[in-house]
């Protein structure tokens, strides 16, 4: 069985995703994060390849839903951003002797099991590094690490070529596994658009959401659909 490890970083809702305020009220934003979140679980705990889950979140939601599904509940770090609650998980799994991490974040709801299972399947023996890019080649949108604290890690709106150099430092040469669906994270009205045309959106809670908040004529009134 894999030693591997989810650590899924969540923030708290409130306030949730503020780059889509043009288009979507507070309680719309929050239920889309909500959701988002819950398509990702789905996808991890659905994968074949992980040993366990640790999410790190002050989130009530988020706590609950990850205690129903068995997941680790985290919250050292859950207020350090999203490279600070990433480096808490791992640090607690490097601390236990786990064999290594891969860290998603919350907002690729077309993420599939299937994916997440390429990748852990991609993935070289110790020490290694393999990471799935944002569609723009800017995100980090999937990183996993052998072991858990192989290279340092630093997430941000460009971070995909640093982590390949961090790898490349640490004499690591990184395995880049490309996944449509990893590929969208969604933080702005155009990233709704490129989810809504990804033929694996279909069936996601996000989708069934986006539709009954009428983003789709949103969007096209827009222009951006």
């Amino acid at each position: 069985m894999s030693n591997i490890w989810a650590v899924i970083p969540v923030k708290e809702f409130i306030g949730a995703k503020h780059r889509l305020s043009s288009l979507l009220s507070p309680q719309e934003r929050h239920c889309l994060a909500e959701t988002m979140l819950t398509d990702v679980f789905d996808a991890v705990i659905g994968s074949r390849c992980l040993a366990g889950v640790v999410i790190v979140t002050l989130d009530p939601h988020a706590t609950t839903f990850g205690e129903k599904v068995g997941a680790r509940i985290v919250t050292e770090g859950a207020r350090d951003g999203h490279t600070g609650s990433v480096n808490a998980g791992r640090r607690l799994l490097a601390g236990e002797g786990r064999g290594g991490m891969i860290t998603m974040p919350g907002d690729i709801p077309a993420v599939r099991a299937s994916e997440i299972d390429a990748i852990l399947s991609a993935h070289l023996a110790a020490p290694s590094f393999t990471i799935s890019p944002a569609h723009d080649d800017l995100g980090s949108n999937a990183v996993v690490c052998s072991p858990p604290e192989s290279v340092p890690l630093r997430f941000g709106d460009n971070s995909y070529f640093p982590h390949l150099e961090a790898a490349r430092l640490q004499g690591i040469e990184p395995t880049v596994i490309r996944q449509p669906g990893i590929a969208i994270d969604i933080d702005h009205p155009i990233d709704l658009a490129l989810f809504l045309r990804l033929p694996q959106s279909a069936g996601t809670r996000t989708r069934t959401l986006l539709e009954e908040l009428g983003v789709p004529a949103l969007l096209a009134r827009r222009g951006i659909a």
